[in-house]
């Protein structure tokens, strides 16, 4: 089975439209793994993702006949653009077919390829089932996305450039998994040859059709599956993929969300390129793995998919990878209702760099504060939670609680109309090391805090929302004070937001 297929990608038909993508070392994420990381490029594709290779190296295959009636794809991105270049490549026509909720940046890039497009069901595989009836009605060649041996042949072309671009002895190889037909053209190339080469599959968490197949020992339907990693939310692994993968991967790896953005972010530190989450699963996974394994001084390859991100989703990578890293932490604590309550709180936390913080009062005994803070890993964790524990804090961690980091953490506040004579401010102040808690000392001595809201965003000021009970006779000393406390402020006590959601 392996030389059949080392012989179809020594054959494959890629490079008339794909490149050959660079190998490049991970020089910050290799030296604090303490590992050699490779990252393979193939987000420097044309249509920034591997899928191009297998789809052009099926459509060479094509017969003279076929090549007149076209061709037939279901897909929601990557496939899409591949199949619809290597038509424009090719002189010949290409109908995708895409589910209605694809964003519409996708279904431009593949209209601008020159691709037909029909929009039809809600999920790929009402979008799959369309494409199959077209096929058979229209006489066009379904162009499957993964389980055909020529399309696995040309995505094995990944593993024959990296064999070449990286001579010395490799460890192991991370190829993350959608319907496998990445695994199993490169892991059939790779044991082939060097049989001693770890082949690691790596999958979201909340799509693990391979990890389950070979479980099972046979191929099984996920009820459903994840939709962060979008590239690789497949229900089933495909059946010559599966074939192919139950001889030659060693292990398959999960990962979950955050540890997703995380390894976007690593990738980014050193390339300053933009993974999809598809595209991060190998380096998620290598973490992982080295993690586990406490290995030193490997040589790692990981496979960087692609880049069909849409920019929208930025904001929620950027939010959610310091928790992947575990270099930050979610908690609600329970302070006293009280001027200085806020301040003897912030001195517990030492110098701690605190990223988020959440206030809204509720009853005059008992302030709920929901607070992030930026450390380094599950030592210092525990250390924080024992410095609570000790002056008496009541606190609960919500660091891996979803509905808290999806929902719970921008909810906090409502109306507090018991509260009488509060004033509304938004502050800037420059964002450095002790700066919050500097604030915070020299206002809430003398006022007591109602509302609070503060969100490091890494740039160079710090902004804050801030509630202060201030009555007519204080106000002019309360303005005096913040002429001299030094910082940018505007009152916004009435701001209709502040008005309708807050007052």
């Amino acid at each position: 089975m392996l030389t059949e297929y080392v012989e179809k990608i020594l054959k494959a038909r890629v490079y008339d439209v794909a490149i050959e993508t660079p190998l490049d070392m991970m020089p910050r994420l290799s030296q604090r793994l303490n590992n050699a990381l490779w990252l393979k490029r193939e987000d420097l594709q044309p249509v920034f993702s591997f899928k191009l290779r297998g789809a052009y190296n099926r459509m060479t295959h094509l017969t003279d006949r076929e090549r007149q009636q076209g061709v037939v794809a279901a897909s929601a991105g990557n496939h899409a653009q591949g199949v619809a270049l290597s038509a424009k490549k090719m002189g010949i026509s290409a109908l995708i077919v895409m589910p209605k909720t694809t964003p519409a940046i996708k279904v431009e890039a593949v209209q601008a390829l020159g691709a037909e497009i029909k929009l039809h069901g809600n999920s790929y595989d009402d979008a799959c089932s369309y494409a199959l009836d077209i096929a058979e009605q229209q006489g066009r060649t379904f162009i499957h996305p993964y389980d055909d041996p020529e399309v696995i042949a040309g995505q094995g072309t990944i593993a024959m450039e990296i064999m070449h671009q990286h001579p010395d002895p490799i460890h192991a190889v991370f190829i993350p998994v959608g319907g496998g037909g990445l695994i199993a053209g490169m892991a059939a190339y790779i044991k082939a040859f060097w049989p001693e080469i770890k082949i690691i599959g790596v999958e979201a968490e909340d799509s693990a059709c391979l990890k389950v197949a070979l479980e099972k020992n046979e191929r099984v339907v996920l009820e459903q599956v994840g939709l962060f990693a979008d590239g690789t939310a497949v229900r089933q692994i495909g059946e010559e993929p599966f074939r192919i993968a139950r001889k030659t991967v060693d292990e398959v790896i999960t990962v979950d969300s955050d540890e997703l953005c995380a390894a976007i972010n690593d990738i980014f530190d050193d390339t300053r390129s933009i993974a999809e989450p598809s595209g991060a699963l190998a380096v998620a996974g290598a973490k992982k793995y080295i993690a586990r394994e406490d290995i030193r001084d490997e040589q790692l390859v990981v496979i960087d998919s692609g880049a069909n991100i849409n920019f929208d989703r930025l904001r929620h990578v950027a939010e959610r990878a310091e928790l992947g890293e575990r270099r930050e932490v979610l908690f609600s604590t329970t302070i006293d209702e009280k001027p200085g309550s806020f301040q003897q709180f912030c001195q517990t936390l030492s110098d701690r760099g605190i990223t988020e913080f959440n206030y809204r009062y509720a009853d005059s005994a008992d302030a709920q504060v929901f607070v992030g803070l930026r450390l380094n890993g599950d030592e210092e964790r525990k250390a924080l939670f024992a410095s609570l524990d000790q002056a008496g804090y009541q606190w609960t961690d919500f660091s891996d609680n979803e509905m808290a980091k999806l929902h719970v953490r921008y909810m906090v506040g409502g109306h507090a109309p018991q509260v009488e004579d509060e004033r509304l401010y938004r502050f800037e102040f420059p964002e450095r090391p002790g700066a919050l808690l500097r604030f915070l000392t020299r206002m809430g001595q003398r006022w007591n805090i109602s509302l609070f809201h503060y969100r490091n965003h890494g740039a160079a000021y710090g902004r804050v929302l801030v509630g202060v009970q201030v009555s007519n006779d204080e106000q002019d000393d309360f303005h005096h004070f913040l002429n001299e406390l030094g910082y940018n402020y505007w009152q916004e006590t009435d701001n209709p937001a502040y008005q309708l959601f807050l007052k």
